[in-house]
């Protein structure tokens, strides 16, 4: 096991959480946008995305502790394992005089709740902060760490 696979736990969390929030950023850029994809002919609205995280390693304790106490650093940490639209229905909004209305004088808009965003993108920020008082805290300690050998 490294001194530095904390760094890299870390950092791998930093950049899982950094593409969620841009993930969360573009679905409320596009809360109102109505033509976002061509289907078949017909326009289509932009659908909510949403990011899954997965560890890095998915092994058992067992066998983690036993690559730990062999010497070698197993890929520990979380990486995206995709990135999806959320299959919650459009919302339809009554405006006739809108250019995407259908024969109804419905609109059909993104299911985005930018509510819903705001609090996704607050968690986020809070778990990239954490991540990042997680690093700084490793890199103190091995600095003591590198202190005591003077």
């Amino acid at each position: 096991m490294r001194i530095t696979n904390s760094f890299d736990i870390s950092a791998s969390a930093l950049t899982a959480q950094r593409l969620r929030m841009d993930i969360i950023s573009s679905n409320i850029s596009n809360a109102e946008v109505t033509r976002a994809e061509f289907v078949n002919g017909k326009w289509q609205p932009y659908k909510r995305k949403l990011v899954t995280f997965e560890p890095n390693n998915q092994s058992s304790f067992a066998q983690t502790l036993q690559g730990a106490m062999a010497g070698g650093g197993a890929s520990q940490g979380v990486k995206v394992s995709r990135i999806y639209e959320d299959s919650s229905p459009l919302k339809p909004v009554y405006n006739p005089s809108h250019p995407d209305a259908d024969a109804d004088g419905y609109v059909y808009m993104p299911n985005v709740d930018v509510l819903k965003e705001m609090v996704d993108m607050i968690s986020a920020t809070r778990s990239y902060e954490a991540n990042v008082t997680a690093l700084n805290a490793s890199k103190s300690m091995i600095m003591k760490a590198l202190e005591i050998g003077k």
